[in-house]
């Protein structure tokens, strides 16, 4: 909507037809197929705020009051559909194209978290949970974000989705920033020399705190510090303090949505190879963490869609049948522990923020 009003010409051009709107997607969709097709999927199409995800269509009172001419925006359609094919010469003859979504619904996908209740959450740079919430779009009193998991045969699966800013960055910042590990390898090893008597909390708000805080200007923060404190508290801290902001993601899920109770969570993502985080993560949570036998979990549910609509997998418990456990981490902290734990978490987090929810 700005570009149109600002950028010289770009209101002329939707107006004469020769300008289109989409996501990176339907950007891709549109030079793959040379121009032939301006289409996206239901999840995509949910991310610019234009959608009614409860109808899954273009919502006309907001695309009216962005003055957005509805001709620029792209069909929606369902994540496994036909999408077209590929121009011949990009890869040596014409490729249909069978499967649309966003990265995290891939990944929800991939994991096969197809039953309300079920939770998955990716592990790298940062941290992105989506709990299913099946037929019914959950509006959130906790901050989260209602969006679309998926949409196959014109019906919605809905879900619920926090994002972390910082996880595996906190790792990198222990690496580039500090000199303190060698590799992302070595943070788990590290962490399980530290000193359990040096209760140390580094609050990794380097760029704000994601959800359920959403707060922008809270900055970055280390709790505890004592002569003692060194390198493998260090790592220690860092690990943990993806645990404790899955717990406050968990914790918000389950404010909103009661059908969070005995959830097992599916991780995925480059920071599951660490077994010391995963296996915080289960004692945090007081919950099954499981591990699946294929890491690349996006890119296995992008497949399965394009799967799907040729007719491979026809059906979800089809391809449900085919994920495959690497390990489970079952909770081992006892209960004084954990939240004597997660209190000083949560003090330290209150120590950084710069507003309060509301």
């Amino acid at each position: 909507a700005w570009m149109l009003d600002h950028v010289e010409g770009a209101r002329r051009a939707a107006q004469d037809g020769k300008l289109a709107f989409g996501t990176v997607d339907s950007f891709l969709l549109w030079r793959l197929t040379g121009g032939r097709v301006h289409a996206t999927d239901a999840t995509n199409a949910a991310r610019t705020l234009l959608l009614d995800i409860r109808r899954g269509e273009w919502e006309a009172g907001l695309v009216k009051l962005f003055g957005v001419p509805l001709p620029l925006l792209p069909q929606v359609r369902d994540c496994a559909a036909d999408f077209g094919v590929t121009e011949p010469g990009l890869f040596g003859g014409p490729i249909r194209i069978l499967g649309i979504a966003g990265d995290q619904q891939a990944a929800t996908i991939g994991q096969t978290c197809f039953e309300p209740g079920m939770m998955k959450s990716t592990y790298g740079t940062g941290c992105f949970a989506l709990l299913n919430t099946g037929t019914t779009a959950v509006k959130s009193r906790s901050r989260l974000l209602t969006t679309i998991a998926y949409q196959l045969d014109g019906r919605r699966t809905y879900a619920l989705e926090g994002a972390i800013f910082v996880a595996g960055a906190a790792v990198q910042w222990l690496r580039d920033g500090l000199g303190l590990i060698a590799s992302a390898a070595e943070s788990g090893e590290l962490a399980a020399t530290s000193d359990p008597a040096e209760p140390i909390y580094l609050v990794p708000a380097f760029v704000g705190l994601g959800a359920p805080w959403w707060d922008p200007d809270a900055r970055g923060a280390m709790f505890g510090l004592s002569r003692n404190a060194g390198r493998a508290e260090f790592a220690r801290a860092a690990l943990e303090a993806v645990g404790y902001q899955t717990r406050d993601l968990l914790a918000a899920m389950r404010a909103d949505w009661p059908g969070t109770g005995g959830t097992v969570l599916r991780v995925d993502g480059g920071m599951i190879a660490s077994e010391y985080l995963l296996q915080f993560l289960a004692d945090v949570l007081a919950a099954p963490v499981d591990r699946p036998a294929i890491a690349e979990t996006t890119a296995l549910g992008a497949a399965y869609l394009a799967g799907r609509r040729a007719g491979i997998y026809p059906d979800l418990a089809a391809f449900a049948a085919t994920w495959k456990l690497d390990r489970r981490f079952e909770p081992a902290m006892d209960a004084a522990t954990r939240e004597r734990k997660c209190a000083g978490w949560r003090d330290a987090v209150q120590r950084t923020l710069t507003r309060r929810p509301s």
